[in-house]
């Protein structure tokens, strides 16, 4: 017999046959591939404004300290109107999963002065991107797609029996445990390919790499599968397509929305945690309060972590660069622990919803992505603590200049530390 005319391969080329010709399939597949290509390209834009907006600042921040360093006589004066640009470059998948660049500072302009309050400082968000978010394609893979295949796998058996064809087909399948699944797949399979084909090609136009793509790929087909196999489950039941319909539509939002939100909750209970606000206000008021208190309070707070400078003697004037400086860093020791409790909840936080996220499918595979493209919780306070490392090296590099009394070198500005936004 030919290999190619068995029961099965027939089986086979009938339902591609039968697949290519259901105006239902086409519909959803056109759908899908419209919606991937729109979530990709919102991506990009976004990723695309990004860069020009990291880069027109750089210009404009470097054009501005060229403008103003002719204005500079003393180091003093240099490191307080010196600015200095920080930022969180996104990565070649972040077109893909925006996730915490929407809502978390990545990019920042600071200058010598206390550090954490300028750290917390943030530019003003959309609200309605702030309350729904952005159309990226993690969220159309977690939170659409499900639903998209529901639709075109709710009615499998249903639909049949509904057209009356179903006994006719039973009669004409050799195994007719081979039908539904393979009908499954078939339909899976074609708008699986119609989300993933724009997010690939995007990819390669963003440089990509392929390990990255095969990662995200791997990742939506086991989530796809898994939304499959309950569909199929479900649609095997012996109720009408109505039931099986408001079943499957129950467990995606108890899934994607009931559980997340609860265990948002819960979590923002169960871990509490200041807010940057309060640290801002808190540094302000400790800065704001060293100019009423005697010198060497300031400076005895200051040499406790800085030993270093205990030579350092005050000249006459009341104002002195020195003790002025010393008393921003004073600021920042003054809301460490806060800044620290709120970094480490922020960490506990994320951890337990990552172990959450294990019964909330949408959520894990939303989160999944977003690790992949950097642009997760970790990757926002991993950028926090760079600015915090870049910062203690502007100190570094001008405490020695303003506590030795280091006459004035203009020159020396060509060597003050960059920040490496990757």
């Amino acid at each position: 017999m030919n290999p190619l005319e068995t029961p099965f391969i027939k089986t086979i080329r009938r339902e591609i046959a039968f697949t290519a010709r259901d105006h239902t399939v086409w519909f959803w597949m056109i759908i899908v591939t419209c919606l991937s290509m729109l979530s990709v390209a919102f991506g990009q834009a976004e990723i695309k404004h990004q860069h020009v907006q990291i880069q027109s600042l750089v210009q404009a921040n470097e054009a501005s300290n060229t403008l103003e360093s002719s204005k500079w006589n003393d180091w003093g004066s240099a490191a307080f109107y010196h600015y200095h640009m920080t930022y969180d470059a996104p990565s070649d998948f972040a077109f893909a999963a925006l996730g915490q660049r929407d809502n978390q500072p990545w990019k920042h302009r600071i200058r010598m002065l206390a550090l954490e309050g300028q750290i917390y400082e943030r530019d003003v968000s959309n609200p309605s991107i702030t309350i729904i978010g952005r159309f990226d394609f993690s969220f159309l893979a977690a939170f659409v797609f499900p639903l998209i295949l529901i639709m075109l796998l709710y009615d499998l058996r249903a639909s049949e029996i509904k057209a009356g064809r179903y006994h006719l087909l039973v009669s004409s399948v050799s195994h007719i445990a081979s039908l539904w699944p393979l009908r499954t797949i078939l339909r899976t399979t074609a708008v699986l390919l119609c989300l993933l084909v724009p997010m690939i090609f995007a990819g390669a136009i963003n440089g990509t790499s392929l390990s990255t793509l095969l990662q995200a790929s791997i990742m939506v087909l086991l989530f796809t599968l898994f939304w499959s196999v309950v569909c199929y489950i479900v649609s095997a039941w012996r109720q009408s397509s109505a039931i099986i319909l408001t079943t499957l539509v129950g467990l995606w939002v108890v899934t994607a929305v009931v559980l997340p939100a609860g265990a948002k909750v819960a979590i923002d209970k169960a871990v509490p945690l200041p807010s940057g606000a309060d640290i801002l206000l808190h540094q302000r008021e400790t800065v704001n309060d060293a100019w009423d208190i005697p010198k060497e309070i300031t400076m005895n707070n200051f040499l406790q972590r800085h030993p270093k400078w205990a030579n350092y003697q005050s000249k006459p004037p009341s104002f002195d660069w020195p003790w002025y400086y010393a008393f921003q860093q004073v600021g920042d020791q003054a809301t460490e622990n806060l800044s620290t409790a709120y970094r480490n909840g922020r960490l506990q936080r994320d951890r337990i919803a990552g172990w959450v996220s294990l019964i909330a499918p949408s959520s894990l595979l939303e989160r999944s992505l977003q690790s992949l493209a950097n642009t997760g919780t970790a990757a926002s306070i991993d950028y926090e603590d760079r600015v915090r490392i870049y910062h203690s090296k502007l100190r570094e590099f001008y405490y020695p200049k303003l506590f030795r009394h280091e006459p004035y070198d203009k020159t020396h500005l060509n060597k003050v530390p960059r920040f490496n936004g990757r």
